[in-house]
């Protein structure tokens, strides 16, 4: 089987963990997924099976779409809702919506996160978090990330009685960008401290939420022999390449993998191009890495039904 299978990860479960539902209910090895999701947050969880194991790479690099929410007046050290507070100031009334859409468009386009103590990135071979879990401040990497929009959803929440505010909000990013860290420098821009009191990702690279199946519905389909009902095309996945469609010769020599000149195809090739023989995809090819003027295969795919 080869394809994409849009997968809804419920709470508490890892990434690695529905992988290996996976290759239980699918019965195969060759499966990933592109892009991990924190075991408290739900969402779209996009799974490659087969030669689509093969796209990652580059579903990886896809924009994804959370939707969340920020509590402002309680800071946590995780900067989720699972963590221990480190902060509190009380919000005597509530902060006009006007002027958090202010700071939300503040923090949109090209911007400088410094990811939390809380997460996988690693400093002199060790993670973050094990730093933080024994207690140890460590000077944490910057990374530019981008921010396509930030926009609140609905009317933010004043709460009296614990003097808190809250909203949703929806974001839609680049890789790498802790939405957690986000919420952080939204409150911090507002002068209080914050923390993200909820996330779900619903959408991952072109894969959205009304694609995606839970692992209980992909049971239900293994045992009445419909998988493949929920199986997606490679194709879908490289709807953002340029794609070329070969003509006869052209795939005899795509398909054996050969080196080829830059303009091979008319205008030189300067980026990775998805290159389709009758709508099926045979190869991405990309500029030759050390010879100017060539290309070669970056990804060759089975000509298996072509």
């Amino acid at each position: 089987m080869n394809g994409i299978v849009a997968v809804w990860k419920e709470k508490g479960m890892t990434s690695h963990d529905v992988i290996f539902q996976m290759r239980k209910i699918f019965k195969m090895k060759r499966i990933g997924h592109c892009g991990t999701l924190d075991p408290e947050v739900e969402g779209v969880l996009v799974v490659c099976l087969g030669q689509a194991t093969k796209l990652v790479e580059f579903l990886m690099e896809g924009k994804k779409i959370y939707q969340g929410e920020v509590t402002l007046g309680i800071a946590t050290d995780t900067e989720d809702a699972h963590g221990q507070v480190i902060e509190e100031k009380l919000l005597e009334q509530a902060i006009d919506d006007q002027a958090i859409d202010q700071v939300l468009q503040s923090l949109t386009g090209h911007i400088t996160q410094i990811p939390p103590y809380y997460s996988a990135v690693k400093v002199k071979g060790k993670r973050l978090y094990e730093y933080a879990r024994a207690g140890i401040k460590v000077e944490r990497p910057k990374r530019q990330v981008y921010i396509e929009h930030f926009k609140r959803l609905g009317p933010s929440r004043y709460e009296a009685d614990s003097q808190t505010q809250s909203f949703l909000f929806e974001v839609k990013c680049s890789k790498g960008t802790y939405v957690r860290t986000l919420a952080v420098d939204c409150g911090k821009a507002l002068g209080y401290p914050s923390h993200m009191s909820k996330l779900i990702r619903t959408q991952a690279a072109n894969f959205e939420q009304a694609d995606s199946y839970r692992l209980d519905q992909l049971r239900l389909l293994s045992e009445d022999n419909k998988l493949s009902r929920a199986i997606l095309p490679i194709e879908l996945a490289i709807s953002h390449f340029t794609q070329i469609q070969l003509n006869e010769d052209q795939y005899h020599d795509i398909k054996h993998g050969k080196v080829l000149t830059a303009d091979y195809f008319g205008d030189n090739l300067d980026q990775p191009t998805a290159l389709l023989y009758q709508s099926h995809l045979l190869a991405i090819y990309g500029p030759h890495p050390s010879k100017v003027g060539l290309i070669k295969p970056i990804k060759m795919f089975s000509t298996e039904g072509v």
